[in-house]
């Protein structure tokens, strides 16, 4: 069964950022965030690049003043994915992002310092045609709703809901649409309930998270449990992996969630043996850089990396390409058939030489398929 029928999408409005459409029947997109400083317009491109490669969609950058907003337009320049501007307080920022380029802006309205500042940042966005993400976490929640409605709590998440549909009212008064809201937790039953409850209440599309998710091992565990529970119920247009690691690895763990979910493919699906005690082969170094490697790619192969060479093959007989080594000697097979056996020391080398190969005539065949002959 097809994750079109098992998963049924809710329906939101579609709004556009940069070249990126979100919500509707759009494909989810995957955003991350860098941590560099905005103002270092190298390091933050260089970073930016390897997330392009890393397939990100939309990235956002920390906007502290008004040198990091002028660096958005240097940035830019240089980027080929859409830009939003991370903003907090200072609407004078907001503006200054929009003004040199961000494809987009995340503010908390309630923040901003009153309705005319609002207006201004409304207004600005209207100009440049840039779409805003209302941004509520738990933390931030205004102090009458949390002395109405609590803290919130799996059972209660009506403070959370409130101060977000609050923040939307005040750009819909401005008459402004162009919204995608994001209510993050760092409680994982919290975010759940939470967008599980926004989605009843609102047809503008969802950007989902678990805020202050952790490390690579927690914040993907938690990560992966509160959106994939909610990207199953057809909840989120949008969604970022929140992880205290380079933000390439939010960009791998949330396609590997698209992946597991059947919501979205892109590049190859790897497969590898846990290892045992008949490996003989530095395994975790071997399947480490595969899986760097791949990435890069975008053609939708199974890939398998097995310790064993006895049973690699057979073990991982649906892969397209899979390689498997041991005491000295590796093989290379294709669906389950030895291809090419050579050296251990030879064997990262040949095998990335012919998924560089597979990736090319994937490409050209994408290509002819795109552009058929008249």
């Amino acid at each position: 069964m097809g994750s079109q029928e098992m998963i049924v999408r809710k329906k939101t409005r579609v709004i556009q950022v940069g070249a990126v459409a979100i919500g509707g029947e759009r494909p989810i997109s995957v955003q991350s965030m860098t941590n560099t400083d905005t103002r270092d317009v190298e390091q933050t491109v260089a970073q930016i690049k390897r997330l392009e490669a890393a397939g990100c969609d939309i990235v956002r950058v920390a906007v502290l003043d008004g040198d990091a907003a002028e660096a958005i337009r240097k940035i830019q320049e240089r980027i080929s994915i859409p830009l939003i501007g991370d903003i907090h307080f200072d609407y004078r920022l907001a503006i200054a992002a929009m003004e040199n380029g961000a494809d987009g802006i995340r503010i908390n309205p309630g923040n901003l310092g009153g309705e005319d500042k609002i207006a201004r940042v409304v207004a600005a966005a209207k100009l440049h045609k840039v779409p805003i993400r209302v941004g509520v976490n738990s933390g931030s929640i205004e102090k009458d709703l949390l002395k109405k409605y609590g803290y919130p709590t799996p059972e209660n998440t009506q403070a959370l809901i409130e101060s977000a549909l609050r923040n939307v009212r005040l750009l819909e008064k401005q008459g402004f649409e162009e919204i995608k809201i994001s209510i993050k937790s760092s409680d994982v039953l919290t975010t759940i309930s939470g967008y599980q409850r926004l989605a009843e209440n609102t047809d503008y599309p969802l950007h989902l998270g678990v805020t202050e998710a952790g490390g690579l091992i927690a914040g993907t565990v938690k990560s992966s449990v509160a959106l994939g529970i909610l990207l199953s119920q057809g909840i989120g247009d949008t969604l970022r992996i929140s992880l205290t690691r380079d933000p390439v690895d939010e960009v791998r763990v949330g396609f590997e969630l698209l992946r597991s979910l059947k919501i979205r493919e892109r590049g190859p699906e790897l497969i590898s043996c846990p290892t045992c005690g008949r490996t003989r082969i530095d395994l975790f170094s071997l399947a480490e850089a595969v899986e760097r490697y791949i990435q890069t790619m975008e053609s939708p192969l199974k890939v398998a990396v097995m310790g064993c060479v006895v049973n690699g093959p057979g073990e991982a007989k649906q892969a397209d390409i899979g390689v498997a080594g041991g005491n000295g000697v590796g093989i290379i097979f294709k669906k389950g058939v030895i291809w090419k056996k050579v050296t251990e020391e030879e064997l990262l080398e040949v095998f990335m030489g012919e998924l560089k190969k597979m990736e090319e005539e994937g490409r050209n065949a994408r290509k002819s398929a795109e552009n058929p002959a008249r």
